[in-house]
């Protein structure tokens, strides 16, 4: 499968259904984090296939990289002097044909993507001002014919964006996206296993794209008529369901629920008029959001609504992610703006 973010979500995410009521935070992970954006990705999670390490991924005010392991709580190795400015967003893909573990690094203030080999620590490409308008808000990895691409995506003012573009890892610009030029906040991947076929999603200025990747179509656009950001997007494909859903958070507060395939709109669940920066599909019947009142709500899907507020935070929470830890099981990770460090959420019980 092509385990880019939203299949990483669907696939960690599913590895049992058990219930998030009872989670709790345990402590912070790190003492030197740091965000500077408000964006999702702002760290990346990871068990590695390579070794035993548990790896986060995130970056420092003084603009270091810093591989950590979780399963030993102790640094691994830091890139110093990683890009040349505040580094905003991560993402992580496991090469199965070279056995490595590769992750993107973006500076969106200077346009700059970097691929690393986490591994040994390698640059392998320093994609330099990837936009000539604009910045660089998001990328992500595509997997085809197990061949190992980059897209990324562009932001600007107003909505003067360049389309969507797609890299080769050895910086080889290979096309770009018809009819992709939209303020684009967040870029994905969906592998859509049922019938073998891979689309790009994005997350835009009052709505939500995707596209077929063979040819470049429009697939759907998803149009909530909120005119805000949409900064984080998840799949949740159910086996059990006949509908794939696409699940989009909003700065409008609104979380709303797609039918993927048909484009149509199956539920929204309001959350008080609260900016949403992140969303994590725990299984597939909760959901985890960072909020901009410092909080992370849990989602019953089921009944759409809040069943839980975790308040052990001090600032705008922009990234939760799910991982499974050997220790304390299934655990989130989140991170706030700022200085506010990555915290680690376990079942109290």
């Amino acid at each position: 499968n092509n385990y880019n973010m939203i299949n990483d979500k669907s696939f960690i995410n599913n590895l049992n259904y058990s219930n998030p009521l009872n989670i709790k935070l345990l402590s912070n992970i790190t003492k030197d984090s740091y965000s500077s954006h408000f964006l999702d990705n702002t760290f990346c999670v990871f068990k590695s296939l390579i070794n035993d390490a548990l790896y986060l991924v995130y970056s420092t005010k003084t603009i270091s990289i810093i591989c950590f392991n979780m399963i030993d709580n102790k640094k691994i190795s830091e890139i110093k002097n990683a890009h040349e400015k505040y580094i905003s967003n991560f993402r992580y893909y496991f090469d199965k044909m070279n056995k490595r573990d590769l992750v993107i690094s973006i500076s969106s203030i200077d346009n700059n993507l970097k691929l690393w080999n986490i591994n040994n620590l390698e640059c392998l490409y320093n994609f330099k001002k990837i936009n000539s308008i604009g910045r660089l808000i998001s990328a992500c990895f595509l997997k085809d014919n197990n061949i190992n691409y980059i897209l990324s995506s562009n932001s600007n003012y107003p909505n003067d964006c360049e389309p969507i573009k797609l890299f080769e890892l050895n910086g080889n610009q290979l096309k770009v996206l018809n009819h992709s030029n939209d303020n684009t906040f967040f870029i994905d991947t969906f592998y859509n296993k049922r019938i073998s076929k891979t689309y790009i999603i994005t997350g835009n200025y009052g709505y939500i794209k995707s596209y077929d990747y063979i040819d470049d179509s429009l697939y759907h656009k998803y149009d909530g008529n909120d005119n805000r950001r949409h900064y984080s997007l998840v799949i949740n494909d159910n086996e059990k369901d006949d509908k794939i859903k696409l699940i989009d958070s909003s700065c409008s507060g609104i979380i709303r629920i797609w039918d993927f395939n048909s484009g149509e709109l199956l539920s929204k669940i309001n959350v008080d008029d609260n900016m949403i920066y992140s969303v994590c599909l725990w299984n597939c019947n909760y959901l985890f959001i960072g909020c901009m009142d410092n909080t992370i709500k849990l989602i019953d899907l089921i009944k759409g609504e809040i069943i839980k507020d975790l308040t052990e935070c001090d600032n705008f929470i922009i990234c939760v992610k799910k991982v499974k830890h050997p220790k304390y099981g299934e655990c989130l990770i989140s991170q706030g703006l700022g200085k506010e460090q990555i915290k680690i959420w376990i079942n109290s019980q």
